[in-house]
């Protein structure tokens, strides 16, 4: 093998290239220890003191902060969609708005929030609780993320437990990227849209159905 097919298979799936797991990663035992050191480096790269007061327990508190906000990383958020049941045989399109989520974008670590909508059609009158799919948004955008594909994961989760007729997922994001540096632009809002199954081929129906998000 050479020395570039070698150090390529050395890399850890979730560092390749390629789509990112949707599926939960192992958490290194000694986690919180390497974040809480590489902050303490980071300080002292800006010639600050991390032993002063009020940054002396800085280190802890950020590594107790990432494993928490960024803790979907070690869960399979589709696991909250195997809950299901049948009502009355429904047929008709779900509809969750407003699912208000906190994410980190990938390329700086700086935060994302906003608000996903999420629809889909039953195939079979299978139908999973309402709270699942907050859930479901929540576990994908607690991860290092770009929006684009945690609206493609929240899809692609839908499609892989409840397999339904037609799925719609709509999220709006404001990425502190773009508001604290750089362009620095307060309020802009990023909105990406995934269609699956009948929405992303029929677009009258798609285009009922984003109205009834929107409305």
């Amino acid at each position: 093998m050479s020395n570039l097919n070698a150090a390529t298979a050395s890399i850890p799936v979730a560092q390749a290239e390629g789509p990112r797991p949707l599926g939960a990663l192992k958490r290194p035992i000694d986690a919180e220890d390497r974040i809480a050191a590489a902050v303490r480096e980071i300080l002292t790269a800006l010639g600050e003191n991390p032993e002063r007061e009020g940054l002396r327990d800085t280190p802890d508190r950020v590594a107790r902060m990432y494993l928490e906000v960024l803790g979907g990383l070690h869960q399979d958020p589709r696991d909250h969609l195997k809950t299901q049941f049948s009502a009355d045989h429904h047929h008709g399109a779900v509809i969750v708005k407003d699912i208000l989520f906190h994410s980190m974008c990938e390329h700086h670590l700086l935060p994302v929030h906003g608000r996903a909508h999420v629809a889909y059609l039953p195939a079979g009158g299978r139908l999973t609780g309402l709270s699942k799919i907050a859930r479901l948004v929540e576990g994908f955008a607690r991860r290092p993320q770009l929006q684009e594909r945690l609206t493609d994961q929240i899809a692609q989760g839908m499609e892989d437990i409840l397999a339904p007729e037609a799925i719609l997922v709509v999220v709006e994001g404001e990425h502190m990227c773009m508001s604290m540096r750089g362009v620095r632009s307060p309020g802009s809002t990023t909105v990406t849209t995934v269609a699956r199954g009948i929405w992303a081929s029929n677009s009258a129906a798609r285009m009922e159905i984003m109205a009834l998000l929107k409305g």
